[in-house]
């Protein structure tokens, strides 16, 4: 069995999820309008809540990376998932991102997919990582771009029109040194 990382950030823990993280994963995917970007908007059951949960981990294992549980070092509070995702229909890695509504609009989601950046650039050496994100989601969209991420067209993904925005390795390479935040295994 493959051992998940942790990444501290200044502010985040990003973890492996474990059965404790369905009730909270479950209550913020159940808040209004979460979802509203997604294929899928209605709020999952709680059996997919878990099934999501477990098909992170089994990602981790099949991958060798994956979503971790974004959590607070404070108390340990979920606060969301953040990491790379591999896309099968187009051979790419995702940087994947999703926080509840209460952690919005702070930096959290900037903070965390910088750290998932890293780690795809720096411990696993990828050239490229892209970023799916419906085109009336500008919070997401600005997530994207403070990372160098650059929007390289309109396409389908899972089914619906998305911005496909990528990020290479010499963009990186320029861009990370600007970065504040720092991540560190741990």
């Amino acid at each position: 069995m493959m051992t998940i990382p942790t990444l501290r950030t200044q502010r985040l823990v990003l973890r492996p999820f474990s059965g404790e993280d369905v009730g909270p994963l479950y209550r913020f995917l159940s808040e209004k309008g979460m979802l509203r970007y997604f294929p899928r908007t209605d709020p999952p059951p709680r059996e997919r809540v878990q099934k999501m949960v477990s098909g992170s981990l089994r990602h981790w294992e099949e991958r060798g990376y994956g979503l971790w549980a974004v959590a607070s070092p404070s108390n340990g509070e979920l606060m969301g998932r953040c990491g790379l995702q591999y896309l099968p229909e187009t051979d790419e890695v995702e940087v994947d991102f999703l926080l509840g509504r209460a952690f919005w609009g702070q930096g959290f989601a900037t903070e965390a997919a910088r750290a998932s950046v890293r780690y795809g650039f720096e411990e696993w050496g990828f050239e490229s990582l892209v970023g799916i994100v419906h085109p009336e989601n500008r919070a997401s969209q600005r997530v994207l771009q403070k990372l160098g991420m650059e929007c390289t067209e309109q396409t389908v993904y899972f089914g619906m029109e998305c911005y496909r925005y990528a990020l290479e390795r010499s963009a990186y390479d320029r861009a990370s040194g600007s970065w504040e935040t720092a991540a560190h295994i741990v």
